[in-house]
């Protein structure tokens, strides 16, 4: 399937460092330049969940979210797998000995270009603190599988937002299923 609107001139409204405003026909929408990619990491270990909380000035909050990164911002070329573990260690201080890809997927089709690796980390060796870069300041969660709807309901309730990727992990328990 086709739209009749992917042969307009591809027009750039504005670009930043890692992020343009693209217009196609009618359409507006958020792109990645420079073929900066993400990955979404599903860091499992001893029947625990490693997640991240940190404050998203796009929604004016804090976030619960999976640990995730950009892949290929600093470094042209990077693989997906290895940028995938190092984000993981910066933001967890976890480091994974094995990781996998799980598939790619869109974040938000309707809004922006972009694209995720989901991978899994496993085999997981604390090596530091986490806490993400110089301008983030994560907050690490390590929560038993079986309890992160409890979890989340709890940091809902606290007035943190939910990162939609999140619903993963809740599968059918959100619908009551």
């Amino acid at each position: 399937m086709t739209d009749p609107r992917m042969d307009a001139p591809l027009e750039t409204l504005a670009e930043g460092r890692f992020l343009a405003l693209r217009k196609r026909g009618t359409w507006e929408y958020a792109d990645r330049p420079r073929d900066i990619r993400a990955a979404v990491i599903l860091a499992v270990e001893d029947d625990h969940i490693l997640l991240v909380e940190q404050f998203r000035i796009p929604v004016g909050a804090p976030c619960l979210e999976m640990p995730a990164g950009l892949i290929g911002d600093e470094t042209e070329g990077e693989a997906v797998l290895d940028g995938a573990a190092r984000e993981l260690e910066e933001e967890t201080g976890y480091r994974p000995s094995r990781i996998e890809a799980l598939g790619e997927f869109c974040s938000s089709p309707g809004m922006t270009s972009e694209r995720f690796t989901l991978v899994r980390a496993t085999g997981l060796v604390k090596v530091g603190e986490g806490g993400g870069d110089s301008d983030e300041q994560i907050v690490v969660h390590r929560v038993k599988l079986s309890e992160v709807p409890t979890f989340i309901a709890e940091r809902r309730a606290a007035g943190v937002v939910m990162d939609a990727k999140l619903l993963l992990l809740l599968g059918g328990g959100i619908l009551g299923l």
